[in-house]
């Protein structure tokens, strides 16, 4: 647990404000008011709890793989989250606990997991973002979600003026969510996961990837084959950052999976027509979950569609809406409205956005 009771802002470095877009992934956003880096626990809290004396707004970045920032930036503290650090904290018969500081690049995580001979993120494999921001997502991909392997939280309580540990049933973890999304009130300072110690991988839950590794659902692989065959279908998506690929100018997947009750189902099939029979499986209490991306093809929008000025969605995927230079948060979002749109007048669904959006609304 941090001392944070003695130190101040100042033992954080500075930075020159600029442009936004050079610490996101879609590379937009207009100016912050200042920023400031904290490459220790105690000097983020520092910073947070200064800007909360003088009333002042804050918005941590760390990988800013799942924002979009407004065209006018942001106008209070931005804080750049470079915390680094991985510890194993216990070994005990229910697994391993590893601690990761909260700005440690994800997959730069992952696979210092599997070095070292831990399994329980590899489907997880190649996501951009830092550490920090999984638990606020409830990220998720390849049948894995990190609410499965999260045993504790520690956080910076902005009400409370403390740093707390929260429970994973504390965390509140529903799909792509949890209480810290959407949440001013916690900073994420570090995650407690709880893995296995295996070569081999956790049950294998997605049809796509037990295809390719030859499984059955349900089965097992070896967790390094598992992690290389997901960073190969992410990349075949342009779901992992890569300089020289434009679609990777995104945030991902820009709209979650809607979630339908039986009565919301029934209403889209009545909707499908010459659509088809789209791809579902079975949600909690009797919902069923419909990929956004089939609804938002049958609803006439191609991969590669372009919106104005530089956007367009991904040519590899539909659920990823990309900058291609040149362009504006203006711009992406009124391509986000159209996708939105159609599909509600397609299918009677309306999808929603899965990145948190700063200082802008869809």
């Amino acid at each position: 647990m941090p001392d944070v009771s003695a130190v101040t802002p100042d033992t954080a470095s500075a930075v020159n404000v600029s442009s936004l877009e050079a610490y996101t992934t879609l590379r937009l956003g207009g100016k912050a008011g200042t920023m400031a880096v904290a490459e220790k626990t105690d000097e983020a809290v520092a910073i947070v709890r200064a800007s909360a004396g003088r009333g002042e707004p804050v918005l941590v970045l760390a990988g800013g793989s799942n924002v979009v920032i407004g065209d006018d930036g942001f106008p209070g503290t931005v804080l750049l989250l470079r915390t680094r650090g991985v510890e194993v904290v216990e070994r005990d018969p229910r697994g391993v606990l590893i601690r990761v500081a909260a700005g440690e690049p994800w997959d730069e995580f992952v696979a210092t997991t599997l070095e070292r001979g831990l399994s329980g993120l590899e489907a997880l494999s190649g996501i951009p973002g830092s550490a920090g921001a999984t638990p606020i997502q409830n990220v998720g991909a390849y049948g894995q979600e990190v609410a499965r392997t999260i045993e504790a939280v520690h956080v910076y309580d902005r009400e409370a003026d403390e740093v707390r540990i929260l429970s994973s049933p504390e965390c509140g973890f529903a799909y792509r969510s949890s209480i810290f999304k959407n949440n001013d009130r916690w900073l994420v300072l570090e995650v407690d996961f709880r893995l296995d110690h295996t070569t081999e991988s956790a049950p294998v839950r997605y049809a796509e990837l037990a295809r390719r590794l030859g499984v059955e659902i349900g089965d097992r692989a070896g967790a390094e084959r598992v992690r290389e065959t997901v960073l190969e279908l992410r990349a075949s998506k342009g779901m992992v950052l890569d300089p020289a690929d434009p679609d990777t100018r995104s945030v991902g997947s820009f709209f979650t999976n809607p979630v339908l009750s039986a009565q919301q189902w029934a209403r889209v099939q009545d909707h499908l027509a010459d659509a088809g029979e789209p791809p579902s499986w079975p949600a909690p209490n009797g919902t069923v979950k419909v990929p956004a991306a089939w609804l938002i093809e049958k609803a006439g929008f191609a991969k590669g569609h372009r919106g104005r000025d530089g956007v367009a969605i991904s040519s590899k995927h539909t659920l990823a809406l990309t900058h291609r230079g040149g362009g504006s948060t203006a711009a992406l979002l009124d391509l986000a409205r159209e996708i939105r749109d159609g599909v509600r007048d397609r299918f009677g669904v309306t999808l929603h956005p899965e990145p948190v959006l700063v200082n802008c609304v869809l």
